[in-house]
């Protein structure tokens, strides 16, 4: 029976996914205070574990991007998942900095190829007036998993051990997989999509399906853009902000604030349900400006400014002695940053035809992934030397940078040839 809402269901998929890759990532990151302790780990040592899977995730953000422009998403998606499950159980086989260093490379293989899939698939399902709020719906997952894994993996590593909350994470991929292959087929292919849907969907596009330029010269045209490097800037210097809140924000609860892991899954999860407000903030108040008539690339950056205010608001909580007033200012911050990212996920779909919209979408993640590593590696030296505030700082003044280069930089498309007008 076809269906008036199969792209609502398709992208609440892509919720799943990106649910459980945050779950799987996360395990590690939550349970670090507990494996640091056992394993003799120092800051550094974590910094270069965690490193490991950004430099992995952020090569496969291009790879994968192109890959999945070239097989698809039903397929890409499927490959990727099976990966990263696999790998994910295995890591609790790791007994020393370099094996989890390895699991963690290999499982950012597969994870990288999430977020240029379900851009790519929201280009291809969505008209413009809804494409943040169904952005804000799969990136919103991430929020979503990382909150899920702050409460239940600290009581499955205190019930039955660390490493068996490893194998718990990665069996919840192989039960999406059975999920995906059902909901998801190409928009022109779906069997239950129906004609007033596909026509709604088509109507809105305003980008082409495919790029007028074929071949090599396809992906130099990408790289002559000034857009795409706005949108690489922007996200290499909001991007490494999110991974210092999500990987370090566990033992950082332990460190200065004196956390056990029972109060770490009491509150830890707190700023992830802050973010997936943020998500839906910048979602639907960019759909609310472009439905009373401001352009859609005007009020993504309308947006973007706004949100970077909050951002700041890490500063002040490496400073505060009251630990929970802490909690609720990196919420706050982590609420800015989401809103922030959002627009920023969604500006390859709103600025390039459909077929290479997970390649720019992976261009940016390489960067970004880059920028996040080195940032979480910075962070590791910083902590070891010195103290946590050096990196708050940073995490709350860099993404006024990434603002200004995205307003400066991001401008509506002319070419009609390589891109259509935005309205």
């Amino acid at each position: 029976m076809a269906s008036k809402r199969i792209r609502w269901w398709i992208v609440w998929t892509l919720f799943g996914s990106t649910v459980v890759n945050y779950i799987d990532r996360q395990t590690f990151s939550v349970l670090a205070p507990v494996i640091s302790r056992e394993l003799h780990f120092s800051h550094t040592d974590l910094a270069r574990i965690i490193s490991s899977f950004q430099f992995s995730y952020a090569g496969m953000w291009l790879v994968g991007g192109v890959m999945l422009d070239l097989v698809g998403t039903r397929l890409g998606l499927s490959l990727a998942i099976v990966w990263w499950s696999a790998i994910s159980m295995m890591t609790g086989l790791a007994n020393s900095v370099s094996s989890f260093g390895a699991f963690r490379f290999l499982l950012g293989i597969g994870e990288g190829c999430n977020w240029p899939g379900a851009s790519k698939t929201v280009a291809e399902w969505f008209p413009a007036k809804e494409r943040g709020v169904a952005v804000a719906i799969f990136d919103s997952g991430s929020s979503v998993g990382g909150a899920l894994a702050a409460i239940l993996v600290p009581w499955i590593a205190i019930f039955f051990g660390w490493r068996y909350a490893f194998v718990q994470s990665g069996l919840l991929g192989f039960i999406w997989l059975a999920v995906w292959l059902t909901v998801y087929r190409p928009l022109d292919r779906h069997p239950r999509v129906s004609a007033e849907e596909r026509a709604l969907i088509k109507s809105g596009h305003d980008t082409a399906a495919d790029s007028s330029q074929k071949g090599l010269a396809k992906w130099i045209t990408l790289l002559k853009q000034p857009n795409t490097w706005g949108i690489v800037l922007g996200r290499s210097l909001t991007d490494p902000i999110w991974w210092f809140y999500v990987f370090w924000l566990p033992q950082y609860l332990s460190d200065a604030r004196g956390f056990s892991l029972k109060q770490i899954a009491s509150f830890a999860w707190i700023p992830f349900v802050a973010a997936d407000i943020g998500n839906f903030t910048g979602g639907l108040t960019s759909g609310f400006l472009i439905k009373r008539g401001m352009t859609v690339v005007r009020a993504r950056k309308w947006v973007c400014v706004v949100s970077s205010a909050p951002i700041l608001a890490g500063i002040p909580a490496a400073t505060t002695h009251n630990p929970y007033l802490a909690v609720i200012l990196i919420s706050f911050a982590v609420w800015g940053y989401a809103s922030w990212s959002t627009m920023g996920l969604t500006f390859p779909s709103d600025l390039f035809p459909q077929d290479v919209v997970a390649t720019v979408t992976g261009i940016s993640g390489l960067g970004a992934g880059v920028a996040g590593a080195l940032f979480t590696l910075l962070v590791g030296w910083l902590v070891d030397r010195f103290s946590y505030f050096p990196a708050f700082f940073l995490a709350g003044t860099v993404p006024l940078l990434a603002t200004l280069c995205v307003l400066v930089i991001i401008r509506p498309p002319r070419n009609a040839g390589m891109e259509q007008a935005v309205r």
